[in-house]
């Protein structure tokens, strides 16, 4: 079958590998569709810390199938039942699994980060996957590719939940990629009032105007503060979220806030960089939250599928390409080029 694979410290290929075995515990899912992601290109360009030297791996932690085999002591899946798959796992024992937050565990596993993910044909499912109930049955008529962007989704899930978003507060989300796209749905769904999204690239910026973005900033352009002040009368934004991995955006974002609000750090640095200053009497006279999220728990995996089979977020809007699988070399290239929105490989085309 074809594959996405990755071998640290010497890169990426497209290759021909086995159709994995399953054990007794175990599901093999038929990959219908997979997103390529941002963490992929990242992997792909710098490596992942929980990689040991000439580790390799199968990429590819968005994605969702049809079981094709089911171990002999399972039975709560059936062979051609529709699912999908949220890619981390935990230890199961420390207090963050405990919790249900197993992209918390100190020693999390991840499909196409430490173990082989979707960007292939079939994905071998563990014990661990079922157990802790990454693997979620597709609400019927769900498309592949729909379930499949779950994932960055559930991520955003779990950004909206940590920055108390409420209705009526206005909101400031740097970064209009696909990501930055769902914070924006979302926060309209949630009752924002006012979104103000920022970005250096025009072509992202209209598409944030067509989803519902009450203002867009080209920021190489224009002052986001000053525009956000005149937007808001002088007052500020209730929640900031940086979809972006930008220090200095970072630091500009804790002068955005207005008394009591909140700032979601969502997109991380690169390990090399050299600090974000704050100035914390900002955080101390207006009572502000300073936070961060990485990844999505199961809870907001399922949140994230029950969201798109309602219909209520129209994350079609945030794809640009699709490839049959076996034109993942040319999806890759698109990606890698870094002027995709979502580029999707799907099965059956």
């Amino acid at each position: 079958m074809i594959a996405a694979t990755y071998t640290q410290d010497v890169g990426y290929r497209i290759e021909d590998v086995p159709v994995p075995r399953i054990g007794p515990d175990e599901l093999l899912v038929r990959v219908m569709a997979s997103s390529i992601c941002g963490t992929d290109v990242r992997i792909i360009r710098n490596g992942h810390r929980k990689l040991a030297p000439g580790q390799k791996l199968i990429l590819g932690h968005e994605f969702a199938g049809v079981v094709t085999e089911v171990g002999s002591r399972l039975t709560r899946f059936g062979v051609g039942q529709r699912v999908g798959v949220a890619p981390n796992m935990g230890c199961g024992q420390c207090d963050e699994c405990i919790h249900g937050l197993p992209n918390m565990c100190p020693d999390y596993t991840a499909f196409g980060i430490t173990m082989d993910g979707g960007h292939t044909q079939f994905v071998r499912i563990p014990s661990e996957a079922v157990v802790q109930g990454s693997v979620t049955p597709l609400p019927d008529g769900l498309p592949f590719e729909q379930a499949a962007l779950a994932e960055p989704l559930s991520c955003v899930v779990n950004a909206n939940r940590a920055s108390r978003i409420e209705p009526g507060n206005t909101l400031v989300i740097f970064g209009a990629g696909p990501v930055g796209l769902m914070h924006l749905m979302l926060a309209r769904l949630s009752g924002a009032a006012a979104v103000l999204v920022a970005d250096v690239q025009p072509e992202r910026l209209e598409k944030a105007a067509e989803l519902g973005a009450t203002a867009v900033v080209n920021s190489s352009a224009e002052d986001v503060r000053e525009r956000l002040m005149h937007l808001t009368a002088g007052r500020g934004a209730d929640v900031v979220i940086t979809a972006c991995s930008v220090a200095s955006v970072q630091e500009q974002a804790l002068g955005l806030l207005a008394p009591f609000g909140r700032l979601c750090l969502f997109g991380g640095l690169p390990k090399d960089h050299a600090g974000v200053r704050f100035d914390t009497n900002l955080i101390h006279y207006r009572q502000l939250v300073v936070t961060g999220v990485t990844g999505g728990a199961p809870r907001d995996f399922r949140a994230a599928l029950r969201l798109l089979a309602a219909g209520r977020i129209p994350i079609d809007r945030v794809v640009s390409h699709r490839f049959a699988t076996e034109e993942m070399a040319a999806a890759f290239d698109v990606a890698l080029g870094g002027e995709a929105m979502k580029v999707v490989l799907r099965a059956n085309l």
